[in-house]
């Protein structure tokens, strides 16, 4: 019963975005308002189809229902609730249903909002999106069906992958990862809308960027999760290893955080046009080419699935959107003609400029060194490893490139400087800057990259507060208003740069904990007997004996380990191996003391019962725990980004405002400068 409702279901969705998607497109281009109530019908029912498909797979999960195919895939009855839940995304089917699942949230969502608003516009916009929604909905009726039948149907099955059941960032990781890749469907629909028509006003780049900004929020969260996943599951010592599946995540980050930065310019001066749809367009195909390297089983991975069919409809789909793609902006790019031009290399828009290109850049790079291994073998039938030296080799003068920009950016001026002016903007920050590059040279740190990263860093800083905290200082001197009344309303009054701002602050912490973490790691492993004691980094590490025990989903051995910190802290970890019944070796999970400072992580690798030894590898990581504490202040600046203004500029319409062009509009937003 579960099968043929959820599957009917997954029909009916496919069936809703062909008739909206062909009722949306064809009603556009005729620039006719009459189909718009039909889309938006088509829109609730793809929503409903998505929405009750996932609800009947979770109950099909929850009262394992093994004659579904998924979930005796998948299934099992000793796995804890949560897990069980959680095990919807955790197999290559159920992670398309779960993608269709939020496409519809994301489509009905945008619909819902911008109901009132020009219907042409809107029924492009939406048609699009139905357009990329039949395709997954094809995949999940077809090459990536869940529900198919088992017969016999098995008592029980071998429950989700062990890695999936190892931590709860498990529950919290996927999800973000999948809203930042998804929501970039939305920003795609405007920018190709806005083609299609060959007009983008300022009323239509509003919406274009918001939702940009939300799904690069979700993104930003999901690769942080990510990292801190891999961190505390996997056992290695560290975060972050250029590992395919990773860099698939990478590169849509990238192309939206300049993408937002280009539509700065844009708005100030008119310029950048035909670049900034470019970024927007190119944001969602790398989320198609990332969920192609990840589903498609090419690439040996962590975080990949298995060998699967989907690869060469994914790949088909791909070459479709770059037709697509190149094509409108090789058609309407030439309606987008500049209005204004460079008026000075040390401008703000030059800044920007730069820091667009530098983030291609390293899009490029990364991009170039994940793919190479598959050309290399397609072409020459020799598959060649790319490693972590050449991505860090490419990509940290890149980022040391990215951090100085953003503190320059801010110092300098729209359009000419004023030379004196510009002197003094500078002089604090870098006399900061020079004083920590110093200090940290002074207390025993070596390394050009790491220096000039923490020198940087406080130049940035610097830079960052200042341009915070100069209106709240200005309300307070001229009106008289509280600390908190005056940063309130300078927050306000210019949402986007106040927001901003907070998310560079974030960024510089997870830079900066990058640096420190890579440049100054210490390790040292060992195999001790019971009451040993191994040293690093002034810690004080006593082997105490193995423990074991049994979980309703695992079996682990644990080793005790007591640890005396440099100050004379004791304290007790317990990494340990897991052992699950779908797996053949143990999954590992390490013991970590965290502090500010640093974070002191031990795994252990292999014990003997008969001998009381265990192998334990132990590293010492200088603030790494900042990378995971970054999210607050991103998540604190989008929001404060996106917070809803009183709208007191024209609704979308089908042409520009008077005094605007078609791609920038009017002058609304422009504070965000």
């Amino acid at each position: 019963m579960n099968g043929t409702v959820g599957y009917g279901l997954v029909l009916g969705g496919l069936a809703f975005a062909t008739f909206g998607a062909l009722v949306g497109l064809v009603s556009g281009l005729r620039r006719s308002d009459a189909g718009f109530p039909w889309v938006l019908r088509a829109v609730w029912g793809f929503a409903a189809c998505m929405v009750g498909s996932n609800l009947v797979m979770v109950h099909a999960l929850v009262t394992h229902d093994f004659s579904v195919r998924y979930v005796a895939q998948v299934g099992s009855r000793a796995t804890p609730l949560v897990y069980t839940i959680v095990s919807l995304w955790s197999a290559l089917e159920g992670s398309i249903l779960f993608w269709g699942l939020i496409m519809g949230g994301y489509i009905a969502v945008f619909a819902y909002i911008h109901r009132r608003e020009h219907a042409r516009y809107m029924q492009l916009a939406l048609g699009t999106m139905l357009a990329v929604g039949v395709f997954f909905a094809f995949l999940i009726a077809g090459p990536a069906n869940p529900w198919g039948a088992v017969s016999p149907v098995p008592a029980d099955g071998p429950g989700p992958n062990p890695l999936l059941q190892n931590h709860i960032l498990m529950v919290i990781h996927p999800p973000m990862l999948y809203l930042g890749y998804v929501g970039m469907t939305v920003p795609f629909g405007v920018a190709v809308a806005g083609l299609l028509r060959g007009e983008i006003g300022e009323a239509w780049m509003a919406p274009l960027r918001r939702w940009t900004l939300v799904a690069w929020l979700f993104l930003s969260i999901g690769i942080i999760l990510g990292a801190w996943w891999a961190y505390a599951v996997l056992g290695w010592g560290g975060y972050w290893a250029w590992d395919p599946v990773e860099n698939a995540s990478f590169l849509p980050w990238l192309t939206a955080t300049a993408f937002m930065h280009s539509t700065m310019v844009q708005e100030r001066k008119r310029m950048l046009k035909l670049w900034t749809l470019s970024l927007a367009l190119a944001s969602f195909v790398l989320t198609i080419l990332g969920t192609f390297m990840t589903r498609s089983g090419i690439f040996n991975s962590v975080h990949s699935f298995t060998q699967s069919d989907i690869g060469p409809t994914f790949l088909v789909f791909l070459g479709f959107l770059l037709v697509l793609c190149v094509g409108l902006l090789a058609v309407r790019g030439p309606l987008l003609v500049p209005e204004g031009q460079l008026a000075s290399p040390l401008s703000r828009e030059a800044s920007i400029l730069v820091n667009n290109l530098v983030f291609v850049a390293i899009t490029f790079t990364v991009l170039l060194g994940t793919l190479y291994p598959l050309i290399s073998e397609a072409v020459r039938g020799v598959r060649v490893s790319v490693g972590e030296p050449y991505f860090n080799k490419m990509a940290v003068p890149g980022g040391i490139a990215v951090l100085f920009l953003m503190g320059v950016g801010p110092v300098l001026p729209w359009g000419k400087p004023d030379p004196a002016t510009l002197r003094r903007q500078f002089i604090i920050p870098s006399v900061v800057g020079l004083v920590v590059t110093a200090a940290c040279f002074a207390v025993g740190l070596r390394g050009v990259y790491p220096l000039m990263t923490f020198g940087l860093a406080g130049f940035v800083t610097v830079v960052t507060v200042r341009e915070l905290v100069a209106p709240v200082r200005v309300r307070m001197s001229e009106r008289k208003e509280g600390f908190v009344a005056a940063l309130t309303t300078s927050a306000l009054k210019a949402q986007r740069r106040f927001g901003g701002y907070v998310v560079h602050l974030g960024i510089v912490l997870i830079i900066v904990a990058v640096a420190a973490s890579s440049a100054y790691v210490k390790h040292t492993s060992g195999t001790l007997k019971k009451g040993q004691v191994i040293e690093l980094g002034g810690y004080q590490m006593k082997y105490l004996g193995l423990v074991s025990g049994e979980e309703p989903h695992r079996t682990y051995v644990a080793a005790r380990i007591e640890v005396t910190s440099p100050g004379g802290k004791v304290s007790e970890l317990k990494p340990r191996l897991n052992y699950y019944e779908r797996s053949t070796d143990p999954i590992g999970t390490p013991g970590v003391r965290e502090t500010p400072a640093e974070d002191l992580y031990v795994s252990l690798m292999a014990f003997s019962e008969q001998a009381g030894t265990a192998s334990i590898n132990i590293w010492v990581f200088p603030l790494v725990g900042w990378i995971w504490w970054s999210i607050p202040l991103l998540v604190l600046g989008t929001l404060i980004a996106l917070w809803p203004r009183r709208k007191t500029a024209v609704a979308m319409a089908g042409a520009p405002a008077v005094g605007t062009s078609p791609l920038t509009g009017g002058d609304a937003e422009r504070g965000a400068a």
